[in-house]
C-alpha cells in the first residue's frame, strides 16, 4: 500500500470528522455514557494550528485512511521530566488495518515530539480495548495508570 503521511491542514477536516465519528462508534461499547448522538472528542482546528501538537494524517489514493496526533503537554511535577508528548486520536479505516499503518503514524508522532525534545509518551486506551492496547505494547507502550469511574444508579 503506496502511502503518503502529511500534517493534517483545515481541508482535511471533513474527513477527519468521519473518523472521529468511527472512533467514538468503536469506544462506545467500552463506555455506555458516550453520548448517542452529538458526540465529538477533539478540537481539530486547534490540533492543526498549534505550535505545540502535530496532527498527522495517513493518505491512500487520495483518500484520508487513517490519522493520530501528538501534543507536547507539562507534565506532574513530581515526575522528572517537565513535559510529555500526548498521543491521542490514533485511527486506521478498518479496511487498512494489520497493515502497520498505526505504528508508522505513531513512529512519525514520536519522532516530531522528540525533535522537540520530548522524551517521555503517554495516551489512554480502554481497559477492555484488547486490539488497541497489544498495537500500543507493540510500540513499546506499557501500562501504567489505571482510571477509575463510578456512576452510581
Amino acid at each position: 500500500m503506496n502511502l503518503i503521511f502529511r500534517p493534517a491542514t483545515q481541508d482535511d477536516i471533513p474527513a477527519l470528522l468521519q473518523l472521529e465519528q468511527a472512533v467514538i462508534e468503536a469506544e462506545r461499547p467500552f463506555n455506555p455514557q458516550i453520548k448517542h448522538s452529538g458526540a465529538w472528542y477533539y478540537d481539530l482546528p486547534t490540533l492543526i494550528t498549534q505550535d505545540d501538537s502535530l496532527l498527522l494524517v495517513a493518505e491512500h489514493a487520495d483518500q484520508v485512511i487513517a490519522t493520530g496526533y501528538v501534543q507536547i503537554r507539562d507534565t506532574k511535577p513530581a515526575l522528572d521530566y517537565r513535559q510529555h508528548g500526548y498521543l491521542g486520536f490514533m485511527y486506521v479505516a478498518e479496511e487498512c488495518r494489520g497493515q502497520g499503518i498505526n505504528q508508522q503514524l505513531m513512529q512519525h508522532l514520536i519522532a516530531w515530539a522528540q525533535e522537540r525534545g520530548v522524551s517521555d509518551f503517554h495516551l489512554d486506551v480502554y481497559a477492555g480495548n484488547d486490539a488497541a492496547i497489544r498495537a500500543y505494547e507493540k510500540a513499546g507502550f506499557q501500562p501504567r495508570l489505571i482510571q477509575m469511574t463510578l456512576h452510581p444508579e
